[in-house]
């Protein structure tokens, strides 16, 4: 199945019932007077945050949703019926925009979040309300109000407590593999992650964190070049970013500014973002070069861990630098 993370949808909330013009009809009762009902509510609609939904994929399928109509009223004083409303359910960390003017309606994060997207339509008046004393017979009923409707923008940000990032090839995938139980593709060649993956990775006395996988970043990615841009939004709530460096690389100093120059250009506060750097695939690195690479990192203000993700070195370690970090830090409010 697609990882979709972008959508555009047009809602139309329900239109509101028309009043009735009626008038009371008994054999005895002359001049009965008005009993037009009046007419029902127009339904909403409303997006609903679920934690069955994983992606944006059925907005594919379908773009356009509208909710019930409110029934017309009818005589002896019979109201119509409110509209049913029509709920929609998003994936927790949409973001809803207007998709003309691109202002953010709504930013639903927990399980059960809603927001009014469109309000339906008032219901039309009935002719009793017109009655008076010089018009008993009012032969007037208002028509119910049109529901409102827009086209929206839907937009998902992951939102994980661990972030993995690393130019292609760096072993990522292979890393998410380690520390949780999915199983993401992992081959030779770069770009083999095409959509971020998800993870849970336990850390005892049954706490967990969720990872997210985030497909891998080249230089100009925020310009839009290679697959970075499209992902770098489901970083930005993530409390703390794994740096993922092969150490195996000639230029491993190189690569990691690389990264570091894509996060300021898309945004300049992820580099602030607490940071750990984890330098992979130290079974075939050189020592002396490692050495020196660490001292270079460390001296920049990072911490630093080394792992080998094809043997299993260090993960353990990993795992516990993870949970004391996890201790200390906040979930970012963007």
């Amino acid at each position: 199945m697609a990882f979709v993370d972008q959508a555009r949808f047009h809602v139309k909330a329900g239109d509101g019932g028309n009043g009735c013009i009626s008038f009371r009809r008994e054999k005895y009762v002359p001049r009965g007077g008005p009993n037009g009902g009046d007419g029902g509510r127009g339904g909403n609609i409303i997006l609903e945050c679920s934690t069955r939904m994983h992606s944006l994929i059925d907005f594919r399928y379908r773009s356009h949703f509208k909710a019930e109509r409110g029934v017309h009223g009818k005589g002896k004083d019979m109201h119509g019926r409110k509209g049913k409303n029509c709920y929609m359910a998003v994936p927790i960390g949409s973001i809803i925009k207007d998709s003309d003017t691109g202002e953010v309606l709504a930013d639903l994060r927990e399980e059960g979040d809603t927001y009014v997207a469109a309000y339906g339509g008032k219901g039309g008046l009935g002719n009793p309300h017109f009655s008076s004393g010089t018009n008993r017979t009012p032969r007037i009923a208002t028509k119910g109000e049109e529901g409102e409707q827009m086209w929206l923008q839907i937009e998902l940000k992951l939102i994980a407590d661990i972030g993995l990032l690393g130019l292609p090839n760096a072993g990522k995938s292979t890393l998410l593999s380690k520390l949780s139980a999915a199983n993401p593709k992992v081959a030779s060649y770069p770009f083999t992650t095409l959509e971020p993956q998800l993870g849970v990775l336990h850390l005892g006395f049954g706490e967990s964190c969720i990872i997210a996988d985030i497909p891998g970043l080249v230089e100009g990615a925020h310009k839009g070049i290679g697959l970075g841009f499209t992902f770098l939004r489901h970083i930005e709530r993530t409390r703390i970013l794994l740096h993922i460096l092969d150490a195996s690389s000639d230029q491993v100093i190189d690569d990691f500014q690389v990264v570091e120059n894509e996060l300021k250009s898309y945004k300049e506060e992820l580099v602030k973002r607490t940071t750990l750097i984890i330098l992979n695939k130290i079974d075939i690195a050189d020592p002396e070069e490692l050495a020196e690479v660490k001292q270079i990192l460390k001296q920049k203000g990072f911490q630093v861990a080394t792992i080998s993700g094809l043997t299993g070195d260090g993960i353990d370690d990993l795992k516990a630098t993870i949970g004391d970090i996890l201790d200390r830090v906040k979930i970012p409010a963007t």
